[in-house]
């Protein structure tokens, strides 16, 4: 009998036949698409400008990123070292911001970027590393239970304005605010209030803390009275469960300084007869009368109040403040590029030594007063593409680049870099939260 082909069946062995043929061509098959899929998605997401400057008004494009999933798994425990965030460096991030320039109604016109034409996002997507920990992102749902029924408090200079800012807009993505007044030039004085938990966020404009005269017409100089804590804020104390102050960039126009009847002297004044003694002395004066203040009026009578002083923000300008280019930078430098000395430093230094001296006086008083230093003056530093430059107007060069154009190279674009201010001061509250949950 003559036997058939006896050959393997392919549908007989269908497990060999598959492993041994079909897969591996279709491995090969599909590689490739794989490796293409892979290093679109990198080159599209993660990438960013050239390093460099703004070429004129040359568009540039990045393309938006998508959303990602929370980047931090857990919180630190109370116990555990605190994290110290002055340390770091500013990596890239693929989360877009909480807000965006339409989603806000609370941004002021010129540092409102991306409605002004900016054309570049880049500067949107970084975010701070310490070096040792995480910094969680901002949970604007936990920031409010965190304030629950409290009254908050922004104090300073048009620095607390735009931090302040940042944080409504931030807040807003989960609860819309309602505004109860504003008054004041600019409204440099304004309260909101969150329904949902009961929170009023008010802004008082305040550029030394102490007592002063701001330069007018027939007077090119302030004048500060460095022992008088500044009533149009100290007087609300009382309605405050916690304030943040920050000054900086007053102190260096010139002024005449007084205590009591007596000029102490003056910065930059060659036309009056005083001597000159610079602002360093003065500027650490003022942190130290309005936290004796704050402390006096809160904690002798055992209120209780927290405090934060958020530390000086170094400006960027390179050249003439009206010259076309004055912060030209569209990447963040790199930890090793930039060191923080001079000036920045001891603004810097400053504060965060007038907050340990008062943190001292504060345990001397039966209210609990918790003070700390948000320390951003470094990674403030490290962002010289932040700034809103000459997209503080709409569209500076719609009819070409001109010599002369106007720079912001102080304030932060919102969104921005200074959104990460907040994110820092939330875990400060949480540190609080949970020290009080341990009874301390």
């Amino acid at each position: 009998m003559k036997m058939g082909n006896c050959s393997p069946n392919p549908l007989k062995e269908k497990p060999q036949f598959l492993f041994r043929k079909v897969l591996p061509k279709s491995f090969y098959a599909v590689l490739p698409i794989a490796l293409f899929l892979l290093y679109f998605y990198y080159s599209s997401h993660l990438t960013r400008p050239p390093a460099g400057e703004f070429p004129n008004n040359t568009p540039v494009f990045i393309p938006s990123s998508v959303s990602s999933p929370p980047r931090h798994k857990g919180d630190r425990k109370f116990n555990e070292t605190p994290c110290d965030y002055t340390n770091g460096k500013w990596v890239p991030d693929t989360l877009d911001p909480l807000y965006n320039d339409t989603s806000c109604g609370t941004i002021k016109e010129g540092r409102n970027c991306r409605s002004h034409g900016r054309p570049d996002v880049g500067y949107l997507y970084w975010r701070w590393k310490p070096r040792k920990c995480e910094l969680p992102r901002f949970n604007p749902s936990a920031f409010l239970a965190f304030l629950g029924n409290k009254h908050l408090a922004f104090v300073g200079d048009s620095m607390a304005r735009n931090q302040l800012e940042s944080l409504l807009c931030m807040l807003a993505s989960f609860a819309s605010p309602t505004l109860l007044y504003s008054n004041g030039d600019d409204s440099e004085f304004r309260r909101w209030h969150f329904p949902s938990h009961n929170v009023n966020i008010s802004v008082y404009w305040s550029p030394f803390l102490v007592k002063g005269i701001e330069k007018h017409e027939g007077y090119n100089y302030n004048q500060l009275y460095m022992d008088f804590v500044d009533e149009r804020w100290a007087s609300d104390l009382g309605l405050i469960d916690m304030v943040v102050l920050s000054i900086g960039h007053w102190y260096l126009h010139p002024a005449v300084y007084f205590e009591g009847d007596r000029v102490l002297g003056c910065h930059f004044c060659p036309s009056l007869n005083h001597t000159e003694i610079g602002f360093y002395g003065v500027f650490r004066k003022a942190f130290r009368t309005a936290l004796e203040a704050t402390i006096q009026r809160k904690g002798a009578n055992g209120n209780d109040i927290d405090v934060v002083v958020t530390t000086f923000s170094p400006h960027h300008f390179e050249g003439e403040w009206d010259k076309a280019g004055a912060c030209p930078k569209i990447l963040p430098y790199e930890e090793a590029e930039r060191v923080l000395e001079g000036m920045d430093e001891e603004m810097r230094r400053s504060g965060v030594e007038e907050v340990e001296e008062a943190k001292l006086s504060a345990k001397q008083h039966r209210g609990k007063i918790r003070i700390a230093a948000l320390d951003v003056t470094k990674l403030a530093m490290l962002r010289p593409d932040g700034h809103p430059g000459p997209y503080m107007h709409r569209f500076p060069f719609s009819n070409g680049v001109q010599d002369r154009v106007q720079n912001d190279c102080v304030h932060w674009c919102l969104p921005g870099p200074i959104d990460t201010w907040n994110e820092i001061m939330m875990d400060i509250m949480k540190g609080w939260r949970d020290q009080s949950k341990d009874g301390g």
